[in-house]
């Protein structure tokens, strides 16, 4: 009798097991550091274990249905990406919001526009629009994204008003938003609209577990730096 199981060949298969264990040990992590914390940093704390945590179910999934059939439909990943990529823009308000009075506004126009990168992107890769102009209009989402943190409302408020250890975190974060977060078009581009390929589910878990884990470090590393100052 057949049994399934994971082929220590399978590049992919093997990349969805490490990226599991690893969020896990990340939301383990940052769920006890955030002791460490004081005032709102044990807010920001428990964001980024959400995210680590939310994506560790998703990966656990997908991670058997890849070993079972060689496939993970796209809509797994879009699931996930809803969820915690608005959880991550949340982090940009949060480490705002523990040093200044800032405008619920700039918090809907980040999460908006995550939302429509996100759509743009599901609808391109699903074939429910022409897969280029999906990718454009996840791409303008993303673009807004970074126009904000590096230039707009988000930007000066950092500048202004933002401690050393919310500079340090808010700097590191906008760079994973713009250099961390270019892998996915990668991915997108690499998948030419096939669903579940082995180098579109490559890319991705790469990209996941370089983001979501290092933009829980980053909150990490200013929690714990503001409260031994503190």
């Amino acid at each position: 009798m057949e049994t399934s199981g994971l082929n220590p060949n399978d590049y992919v298969g093997v990349s969805f097991w490490i990226i599991s264990a690893a969020m896990v040990a990340a939301t383990y992590f940052f769920t006890v550091e955030r002791d460490r914390a004081v005032g709102k940093w044990k807010t920001s704390l428990t964001v980024a274990a959400m995210v680590t945590g939310i994506a560790a179910i998703h990966y656990f999934y997908m991670r058997g249905v890849w070993v079972d059939t060689g496939a993970s439909p796209t809509v797994f990943r879009y699931v996930d990406w809803l969820l915690t990529v608005p959880l991550q823009i949340v982090e940009f308000f949060l480490i705002l919001t523990a040093v200044a009075v800032v405008r619920a506004a700039l918090f809907w126009k980040l999460l908006v526009a995550s939302v429509v990168m996100l759509v743009g992107g599901y609808l391109g890769e699903i074939g429910a629009m022409d897969y280029n102009l999906g990718f454009a209009i996840g791409m303008a989402g993303w673009l807004y994204i970074i126009y904000e943190i590096f230039v707009g409302e988000a930007s000066k408020i950092s500048a202004s008003q933002g401690t050393e250890a919310s500079k340090i975190a808010f700097n590191a974060l906008r760079l994973i938003v713009t250099i961390g977060w270019s892998i996915y078009p990668i991915g997108y581009l690499l998948g030419a609209g096939s669903d579940g390929g082995a180098m579109l589910n490559l890319v991705y878990n790469l990209a996941d577990f370089v983001n979501k884990i290092a933009f829980g470090v980053v909150i990490w590393i200013a929690a714990t730096s503001s409260s031994e100052k503190a």
